[in-house]
């Protein structure tokens, strides 16, 4: 496995080893022991969730303020653009953005830790994404960012195009007027 923190250093791009022939691959797509090894991170997962969307998709910047979840998050069909935004106050970070694409070519994984909200934008057709998270989706403790919030200023790669978006990220809260973690 390979470990590379992004622009902000507690977010990291995950390359699992990937043994593959002919035949096609093989790969440990988690493994808490070597994680732990290289990061010194020991996560513990309580859920696994699935989505699939259409281009254009874009999902988020969500996040729950009572019950944080890190997340680490894979694509095994097409491509996404996975945004994280630092909303710790007391971070260095404050504020900033890492994005980082993932495909089920590539194979790299993020892992988002608590603290941050998330996002994606699909980029192929459509995106299978999958992630692992250290505590229980609970709707009435999540918040959401909106995703084009002049002050984070994201560089989300829409090539001129508007993003599809749910009603509920439409509403989105301006960043200024957000929750935070303290």
């Amino acid at each position: 496995m390979k470990v590379t923190p992004t622009s902000i250093a507690d977010i990291l791009v995950i390359e699992p080893r990937v043994f593959g022939d002919d035949r096609g691959f093989f790969m440990e797509t988690y493994n808490q022991r070597d994680l732990a090894r290289e990061t010194g991170l020991s996560p513990v997962f309580v859920q696994d969730n699935h989505s699939l969307s259409g281009r254009h998709v874009l999902r988020g910047l969500h996040y729950q303020l009572q019950q944080p979840q890190g997340k680490l998050v894979r694509v095994i069909s097409g491509e996404i653009f996975d945004v994280a935004v630092d909303i710790r106050k007391s971070s260095v970070a404050f504020g900033q953005w890492a994005g980082v694409r993932l495909s089920a070519e590539n194979k790299k994984q993020l892992w988002v830790p608590e603290g941050f909200a998330h996002g994606f934008l699909v980029l192929s057709e459509t995106a299978e994404v999958i992630y692992k998270t250290t505590d229980y989706y609970n709707p009435q403790t999540e918040h959401c960012i909106a995703w084009n919030d002049p002050d984070l200023d994201i560089e989300w790669p829409l090539d001129g195009m508007n993003p599809d978006l749910s009603e509920k990220d439409q509403q989105g809260d301006a960043f200024k007027s957000a929750s935070y973690f303290d």
